[in-house]
């Protein structure tokens, strides 16, 4: 028997739970929550979401998400196109953005280079960061990606490909004021942006 008074209840805390970081008694709680909001409310709440996977799209530049083909900041004149933040996901985006301390434009790889887990450079963007590259108007790459061994590959077979290119480009890496293992997204944003700020040369 089940342990909830209605097969739809028990429906709805299964799909809320099934989000990350989400128990059955927090997801129960939630649908509660709703289940008091008014029909408008309901709806508007589920409009987003249902909006959020049909009409959201990745940036064509960077695959930063957007609502445009290319994103705001890709599309921005005030930002600095010659210098490219080369980031793992689009949390990161999001975390160096809320330090200020940034006026470049990014490339979110989308995963990092991890042989345990069957992820190699074909499957993260990778390739078209170099096409990016090689058009000749970017004069620095800063690498953010994270302070793991995952992270240390990556920035080691790009520094590889940028050198075995031949391009005339700066590399750099954040310092590492940011502790090894940590996430990006998980760090605070004073020494994130210190860590920018005081980001050093590359040596592979």
């Amino acid at each position: 028997m089940s342990d909830y008074p209605s097969v739809i209840l028990e429906q709805a805390v299964n799909q809320m739970a099934s989000l990350p970081g989400v128990g059955r008694r927090t997801a129960l709680r939630l649908v509660l929550h709703l289940l008091r909001q008014t029909d408008e409310e309901v709806e508007a709440f589920s409009n987003a979401f249902t909006r959020l996977k049909k009409d959201v799209v990745y940036c064509r530049e960077c695959h930063n998400i957007s609502d445009t083909e290319i994103c705001p900041i890709c599309g921005s004149p005030r930002r600095d196109h010659s210098t490219i933040c080369v980031v793992e996901n689009v949390q990161d985006v999001m975390s160096i953005e809320n330090t200020g301390q940034y006026t470049g434009v990014y490339h979110v790889l989308g995963g990092v280079i991890s042989p345990m887990e069957g992820i190699g450079p074909k499957d993260i963007e990778i390739d078209s960061l170099m096409e990016r590259l090689a058009k000749g108007e970017v004069e620095e790459i800063i690498l953010a990606l994270p302070t793991t061994m995952e992270g240390d590959t990556t920035n080691f077979y790009i520094y590889r490909r940028i050198q075995n290119a031949g391009l005339d480009i700066k590399i750099s890496q954040i310092a590492r004021g940011i502790a090894v293992g940590n996430q990006l997204e998980y760090t605070d944003e004073i020494t994130l942006g210190r860590s920018i700020v005081n980001r050093t040369e590359f040596k592979g």
